[in-house]
């Protein structure tokens, strides 16, 4: 697998249009603290980390509105292994004028953008979500 970040979004995507209470993936640190977000932000109901089987897994629990819509209507990958794409403090993109969030790496750890130009932070743009 090359980009286990875009791995990590579309299983999400899929298990959203799927209709799936939770999706399970490989866990590493940085999918850790882009689920971390994703819950904090209010996307996601919660995560957890196990090792079922002595392999190390992240468990996303997803989160639907009351009649059953998605609260994420678009989670699109920004960086690619390909093309990355990195920002400046003061460059840091808004999603739908503030309504969204993206995700950066930052050399102070993995944020938002909102916390990223608060903080004086740019980095690398990971995803948008809204």
């Amino acid at each position: 697998m090359t980009d286990p970040i875009a791995d990590m979004l579309t299983r999400i995507r899929n298990g959203l249009l799927a209709g799936h209470e939770s999706v399970d993936m490989p866990r590493s640190k940085l999918k850790v603290e882009v689920a971390r977000i994703l819950e904090q932000e209010g996307y996601v109901r919660s995560y957890r980390e196990g090792e079922p089987d002595g392999k190390p897994l992240l468990t996303v629990q997803l989160k639907y509105g009351p009649a059953g819509e998605r609260v994420i209507s678009s989670l699109k990958r920004v960086s690619r292994p390909g093309y990355r794409v990195y920002v400046g403090s003061k460059d840091v993109p808004k999603v739908l004028g503030g309504l969204g969030i993206n995700i950066l790496s930052t050399s102070a750890g993995v944020m938002t953008g909102r916390d990223a130009r608060r903080k004086g932070f740019g980095g690398e743009v990971l995803c948008d979500v809204y």
